[in-house]
């Protein structure tokens, strides 16, 4: 009896799996269709609205791309999207990382209250950054150049960055700090030399995720430049503004292109994203 209930539960256990992963399958293939569909544009392969019903043109081209690689700077945008996101990433987790160190370790009336206004600030919409931003920046003369767009850019990630950061930090135990600074290390030294190390999976999983809304930020480069300095998005987005017919096939192969980076960085940290949770539950006031 015991050895046919271990082996119904098995059986069980192997459907219940094998619904599982089909499921799995299903809701990634529904998720990636649209990155699907434009893939195969990008080639050529579109639908055929003439014909009633609409079929498909199944012939393959790689046309569309050397058009795409023929846009003029087409490689300076790409250059200017990755040193934009790389630096506002730096920044922004930089300043993000002191002020959710400082805030793990302080105890004030209204912490709490404080924690959710930085969440707050990472929900506003963009157009609430962007106009205050551009004014800021033209009186400093930065309008239209590679550093205010990073510290526009900056300033609009940085509260997201704090209040995650800040869940990591609020678990670590304080142990190693009080004995390293029993030691006679000072605050940095602390944070350097213990905080750090320990935080890096979370710090990591965040940077990537700022490095990722930056690399995709279309209002704040439209609005803060004009044309010495253009992102990836902005180039994308001049496909939608012309008073013309959408060229769909040669804008899917543009976009590709401009994924090709951020898919690179995205697999290369794929691990450090498995490791990144949201935990708050221990913040305290």
């Amino acid at each position: 009896m015991v050895l046919r209930a271990r082996l119904q539960h098995r059986q069980k256990r192997r459907h219940y799996v094998s619904w599982r992963g089909l499921l799995l399958a299903a809701a990634v293939l529904l998720l990636n269709m649209p990155l699907l569909w434009t893939s195969a544009a990008s080639f050529g392969i579109v639908p055929d609205n003439t014909t009633s019903p609409p079929t498909w043109l199944l012939h393959p081209t790689d046309e569309n791309y050397l058009e795409a690689a023929g846009f003029p700077n087409l490689l300076g945008q790409l250059e200017t999207s990755i040193a934009i996101s790389s630096l506002t990433t730096l920044l922004a987790i930089a300043v993000a990382y002191l002020a959710a160190y400082s805030l793990s370790r302080s105890h004030f009336m209204g912490k709490r209250l404080l924690l959710q206004s930085f969440l707050i600030l990472a929900s506003l919409p963009v157009i609430a950054y962007v106009i205050p931003e551009k004014n800021l920046l033209q009186l400093a003369h930065l309008y239209d150049t590679l550093v205010g767009i990073t510290l526009a850019e900056a300033a609009l990630y940085a509260p997201l960055a704090v209040y995650v950061l800040h869940g990591y930090l609020a678990q670590l135990s304080p142990e190693h700090e009080e004995a390293a600074r029993l030691d006679g290390a000072g605050t940095f030294q602390i944070i350097w030399r213990v905080a750090l190390p320990i935080t890096a999976p979370g710090i990591a999983a965040t940077a990537v995720i700022v490095f990722v809304l930056s690399w995709n930020q279309l209002l704040m480069p439209f609005v803060l430049t004009a044309n010495h300095v253009q992102t990836i998005p902005v180039m994308l987005s001049t496909f939608f503004v012309y008073e013309r017919e959408l060229d769909w096939e040669t804008a899917a192969a543009a976009l590709v292109v401009s994924l090709l980076p951020l898919a690179a960085f995205v697999a290369a940290a794929h691990r450090t994203l498995e490791q990144f949770s949201l935990d708050v539950a221990r913040q305290e006031d």
